[in-house]
C-alpha cells in the first residue's frame, strides 16, 4: 500500500474512532493493532508488546505520578484558597484587583500545584461568585478564570513538560527552567490587559469597598504566612533542578516530601485527603500512561510502514523556508487542539515534527516551550476547551457554556500575541536554561 494512502486511512479510522466517542488511548491502541496485522502479519504484535514494555522500564516516567501527588497532596491542603486571599489583599487597590488576584493565584497555584482542573474549579467556586457578587462583568470573570487557570500548562512542574521531554529525549530540568520566563510573561501579559481593560470600561470592574481595601499592612503580611511552606516546596523542587543536585525523579519526590510536611505544619493533613490525593493521582497517571502506551503502538506500526519518514520528508520538502515549516507546525498544533487533548497531539506529532525542526536549526527545548504555548491556546478554544468544561462545572446557575466560550477570545488573542513573541526572541525560554549549573 502506498504511504500517502495509508496516512489517510490512519487519519480517518483515528478521526472517526474519536467522533463515535471511543477514548484516544484505546482507538490509537486499537488502530495499531488492526492496521499492524492487515499491513503485515499477526507477529507484528510483538512490536507493540515491546514497545510498551520499553516504555513501562524508562525511569523518567516514575516522575510522573510523584508530581502529580505533590499537586494533589497541595490541593487538598487548601493552599488554593490561601493563595487567593492573599493575591487579593495585595491587589485590592489596583482596578480590576479581583481579576488580577485570580490570574496571580494561578500562577503561584501552577508553580506550586500545577493540576489545571484543580485550578480552574477552585477559582471558580472561591473567585467567580465574589467577581460576581461585586459587579464584575461576566466576560471578564470567566475569562480571566479560564485563561489564568491554563497557567499550570507552562509553568513548572507542567506535567505537559515532563511527557514532552520523554516523547522527544530532551532535559526535564532544562524544560523546567526554559518554562518559567515564558509563563510569567503570559501572566504579565494577562494582567496588563485585565487593567487596562478596567481603566477603559469601568463599569465591568468595579473598584473594591474601603473595607476591603484598608487592611493593616502587618495583616496583609499575616496572609502570606500559609504560602511560606509551599511556597519553598515549589522553590525547593525547581531550585534542585536548577543547581543540578537533583534528576527530575528525585525532585518530585523532594516535592511529595515538602508537600505533605507543608500540610501538615499547616493543619491540613488528613487522613480522607490523603486518600484522596492518591485516588485522584492514580486515575491521572493511568489515563497518562494508556494514552502514551496507544499512541507509542500506534506511532511504532506507521513507522514500519514508512510513514514517520514519509511525513518527514514531506514537511521538510516544503518549499516554504524554514520559518514558514516553523508556522505550518504551530498552525496544526493549533488547530488540533480545537478537537483532540494535548496528549494526543503530543505523542502523535512530536516524533515527526520535532526532528524535523531540530534537522532545520531549531532548538527542541524552545520547541517545547512553543508546544507549551499552543497547548495554552487548546485549553480555552472552542469546541473542545477543556478549560471552558471544568469552569461550567463549578460555575453559579446562570452561567452558560456561550458565556464562558465568548469570554475567552480577548485572552486567545494575548496567548497568540505572546506565542508570536517567543517565536520572535527565543532567549525568553533559552536563557535560564543556559545558566543551568549541570545542563
Amino acid at each position: 500500500m502506498a504511504v500517502d494512502t495509508l496516512t489517510l486511512l490512519l487519519f480517518l479510522a483515528l478521526v472517526s474512532a474519536l467522533v463515535v466517542g471511543v477514548p484516544i488511548a484505546f482507538a490509537t491502541g486499537a488502530i495499531a493493532v488492526v492496521f499492524g496485522v492487515w499491513l503485515f502479519d499477526i507477529n507484528t504484535l510483538n512490536l507493540i508488546v515491546s514497545r510498551v514494555f520499553t516504555l513501562m522500564g524508562n525511569q523518567i516516567l516514575v516522575s510522573v505520578p510523584l508530581f502529580i501527588l505533590m499537586a494533589m497532596v497541595l490541593e487538598k491542603a487548601g493552599i488554593a484558597e490561601d493563595i487567593f486571599k492573599a493575591a487579593y489583599v495585595w491587589s485590592g487597590r489596583i482596578r480590576g484587583g479581583l481579576a488580577v488576584a485570580v490570574i496571580i493565584s494561578c500562577a503561584l497555584m501552577a508553580a506550586m500545584v500545577g493540576v489545571i482542573g484543580a485550578e480552574i474549579v477552585t477559582m471558580g467556586v472561591v473567585a467567580l461568585p465574589a467577581m460576581l457578587k461585586r459587579g464584575y462583568g461576566k466576560s471578564l470573570a470567566l475569562g480571566s478564570i479560564c485563561a489564568g487557570g491554563g497557567l499550570a500548562t507552562l509553568i513548572p512542574p507542567s506535567v505537559v513538560l515532563i511527557m514532552y521531554a520523554l516523547t522527544t529525549g530532551t532535559s526535564i530540568g532544562q524544560l523546567y527552567m526554559a518554562g518559567i520566563l515564558p509563563g510569567l510573561m503570559l501572566a504579565g501579559f494577562y494582567i496588563i490587559y485585565v487593567i487596562t481593560i478596567s481603566y477603559l470600561k469601568p463599569e465591568i470592574a468595579p473598584a473594591a469597598p474601603p473595607e476591603e481595601i484598608n487592611i493593616p499592612l502587618m495583616e496583609k503580611i499575616g496572609y502570606l504566612k500559609k504560602l511560606i511552606l509551599p511556597g519553598a516546596v515549589a522553590f525547593g523542587v525547581l531550585g534542585s533542578l536548577y543547581m543540578g543536585i537533583a534528576t527530575p525523579t528525585e525532585a518530585a519526590g523532594i516535592g511529595v516530601a515538602g508537600a505533605v510536611i507543608a500540610a501538615a505544619v499547616n493543619r491540613r493533613l488528613t487522613w480522607a485527603g490523603m486518600s484522596s490525593a492518591v485516588v485522584e493521582t492514580t486515575k491521572v497517571t493511568c489515563m497518562l500512561y494508556w494514552l502514551f502506551f496507544g499512541a507509542s503502538a500506534l506511532i511504532g506500526i506507521y513507522t514500519i510502514a514508512g510513514g514517520t519518514q514519509y511525513l518527514k520528508d514531506l514537511i521538510a520538502g516544503l518549499p516554504i523556508g524554514k520559518w514558514g515549516i516553523l508556522l505550518v507546525v504551530n498552525v496544526i498544533w493549533i488547530v488540533l487542539g480545537c478537537i483532540i487533548d494535548w496528549i494526543g497531539i503530543l505523542l502523535l506529532t512530536a516524533p515527526i515534527f520535532v526532528p524535523v525542526l531540530v534537522a532545520l536549526g531549531f532548538d527542541p527545548i524552545w520547541i517545547g516551550v512553543l508546544f507549551c504555548m499552543n497547548m495554552q491556546i487548546s485549553y480555552i478554544t472552542p469546541p473542545f476547551g477543556p478549560a471552558a468544561f471544568y469552569l461550567k462545572g463549578a460555575a453559579p446557575p446562570g452561567i452558560t457554556m456561550g458565556d464562558i466560550f465568548r469570554s475567552v477570545w480577548p485572552f486567545i488573542g494575548i496567548q497568540v500575541l505572546a506565542l508570536l513573541t517567543l517565536v520572535a526572541f527565543p532567549e525568553i525560554a533559552l536563557w535560564l536554561p543556559r545558566t543551568m549549573l549541570n545542563n
